[in-house]
């Protein structure tokens, strides 16, 4: 998990019109394979006598699934796909409603038709860069930890959690290229008492 990717902080709707066939595209968060599922399901209860609801989505490093709905193999999930990878977004679900309007528009146009909605939706999307960052366990006795957690919360830094036990364990999400930069800010804060150990790595919104 090293690279940065693009994602969006809420949904959007944006609805384009080829050859009197309506595309109505819907974007979504999706953290989640079962939330891309959700969004999805969600969609095609929404529209029932659409002619298609195709679908494409890709989370994180892993799962990346499109669907076609029964238009033509590739004319439709496909370019949807190829249009969220393209323009480097992940962690982001895309439905594109069709109502048909009369017109074949043939293999090609559909593909224009489908990977063009969810470029034009992208364009009207809250965007926000997610980068890499670890999770790092910081612990501290307990005569210093309130000054801590209150400097933290003050601080850039993302506080995820607190566990209280023989002393006193703070959860912080740094990113990877900020790290040095939180390791001289904890020592000077704590005067050089604090603990602090790498963990997982996660991503964080710049």
């Amino acid at each position: 998990m090293t690279a940065s990717y693009r994602t969006i902080s809420a949904p959007v709707e944006h609805e384009t019109e080829v050859r009197r066939s309506r595309f109505v595209c819907a974007l979504a968060p999706a953290p989640t394979e079962e939330a891309a599922r959700e969004f999805v399901a969600a969609r095609r209860r929404l529209h029932p006598d659409a002619s298609h609801n195709c679908s494409a989505y890709v989370i994180g490093d892993g799962p990346r699934r499109a669907d076609d709905d029964g238009e033509p193999g590739g004319t439709a999930g496909t370019p949807m796909l190829e249009m969220l990878a393209r323009r480097g977004f992940a962690d982001v679900v895309a439905v594109v409603t069709r109502y048909f309007g009369g017109v074949l528009l043939g293999a090609g146009g559909l593909a224009r038709a489908y990977g063009g909605a969810v470029g034009a939706a992208l364009d009207r999307a809250p965007v926000v860069e997610m980068v890499p960052a670890t999770l790092v366990t910081v612990t501290v006795g307990h005569a210093e930890a309130g000054r801590l957690e209150n400097d933290l919360r003050a601080s850039p830094y993302a506080l995820r959690g607190v566990e209280y036990g023989s002393r006193v364990a703070f959860e912080v999400a740094v990113a990877a290229d900020g790290m040095p930069g939180f390791e001289r800010w904890l020592a000077a804060a704590t005067a050089g008492r604090a603990r602090m150990s790498a963990g997982a790595l996660v991503r964080l919104p710049r």
